[in-house]
């Protein structure tokens, strides 16, 4: 069924929209956005042109804001008070990824907080789907002297891939001594951005923050490079799913905690120690005693994947969980999933049931990622 007239009238642009389309590439409702699911390559090719060379993606949906008050301990202790992650810490020009908590310890939302080089100031980037209620949810939460301001006239696009490094260097230099997890104010081609080390393929590359009226032109230089390839939605979902990255909204939200969610990792010794995050007494219990389940990855046997609300059954047919993320994992070369599963259950190897079209068919727990994540870390 198509979309409604209306519907498809109240999407949200992104300033590469008019490129997308002209590049032919198919546009679909997302997060509010309309967004390029796929170009004419189509999604399998785009997946591998990461994996091997580099894409380009337009995530300028997602939600970016500073920040600021009168020092970092000031800003970093306000955070603090939100999120389990260890931000006071954190060193100039790294970055941090943490988690939005409520009081039952659930997770509102994931994102990445950088400690910019001036002293006070963090940059923060959310899920486009999320991103007004987690800054009102900011806000509101603020004390006095710290203060959000949300950045509505910034563009983002990421280069990932194992030659992103190569072609990147062509433009900013300065961005090939940067390791994994960090980000610096640099000028890319003579525009001013905010270069990240990082993404969210598994592969090494950037994302970079630059002023919406330059999007346009970095965009089409990077294309212009012979290893580069558009890449749009589809791709960037079974990247992300064959790393073992959570899709908030799916694999993550609200009625998950870190520790089912396998992202108990996120919270530093002196953050459990102190106990003075949303839902710190919940998480903690369950880091000393364990929580009723747990996520895990999941290798479906044959050739038929199991898609999201896939049913998990033991071998006698009771039900110990439920499918999050599923599909074709093109590197892998077969069916990959995600999901929730009893404790109990979620030892790796362990033989599961996946109730596909009416049938179980069988899965075994395996261990996330399904490929090899290659970040570029410190001394490499």
């Amino acid at each position: 069924m198509s979309e409604p007239a209306t519907a498809v009238d109240s999407l949200k642009t992104t300033p590469l929209h008019a490129l997308h389309v002209e590049l032919g590439a198919k546009m679909v409702p997302f997060a509010g956005y309309d967004m390029p699911v796929q170009y004419p390559a189509g999604v399998l090719a785009e997946h591998l042109q990461t994996r091997e060379a580099a894409g380009l993606f337009d995530v300028s949906h997602m939600g970016q804001a500073w920040l600021e008050g009168p020092d970092h301990e000031a800003v970093a202790a306000a955070l603090e008070t939100l999120v389990p992650g260890d931000i006071r810490d954190l060193a100039p020009e790294a970055i941090r990824y943490t988690l939005l908590l409520n009081e039952k310890g659930g997770i509102l939302d994931d994102l990445m907080v950088t400690r910019t080089a001036k002293d006070g100031v963090l940059f923060l980037v959310v899920n486009a789907a999320c991103k007004d209620a987690d800054f009102a949810h900011i806000e509101k939460h603020l004390p006095d002297g710290i203060r959000l301001k949300r950045i509505e006239d910034r563009a983002l696009i990421a280069l990932q891939g194992p030659k992103a490094a190569e072609v990147f260097a062509r433009f900013a230099p300065e961005a090939a001594e940067q390791t994994f997890m960090t980000g610096r104010e640099m000028d890319v081609a003579g525009i001013p951005c905010i270069v990240s080390r990082s993404g969210y393929t598994g592969e090494d590359g950037y994302e970079v923050s630059l002023p919406e009226q330059e999007a346009v032109t970095l965009t089409k230089k990077l294309l212009a490079e012979p290893e580069v390839e558009p890449i749009g939605l589809g791709a960037r979902d079974s990247l992300r799913l064959e790393a073992g990255l959570c899709l908030y909204g799916h694999d993550i939200d609200e009625t998950t905690t870190p520790v089912e969610g396998a992202l108990t990792w996120t919270i530093s010794k002196r953050r459990r120690e102190e106990g003075n995050f949303p839902g710190a007494k919940i998480i903690l219990d369950q880091i000393a005693n364990g929580a009723a389940r747990k996520r895990v990855g999941l290798l479906p046997e044959g050739k038929a994947p199991a898609r999201e609300g896939t049913e998990i059954t033991d071998a006698s047919g009771r039900k110990i969980g439920v499918v999050t993320s599923g599909g074709y994992g093109p590197s892998v070369g077969g069916p990959i999933a995600m999901g929730y599963v009893e404790t109990g259950s979620a030892k790796t190897g362990t033989g599961v049931e996946l109730m596909v079209r009416g049938k179980g068919r069988p899965a075994k727990v395996a261990a996330m990622p399904f490929i090899t994540k290659r970040f570029h870390k410190a001394g490499k």
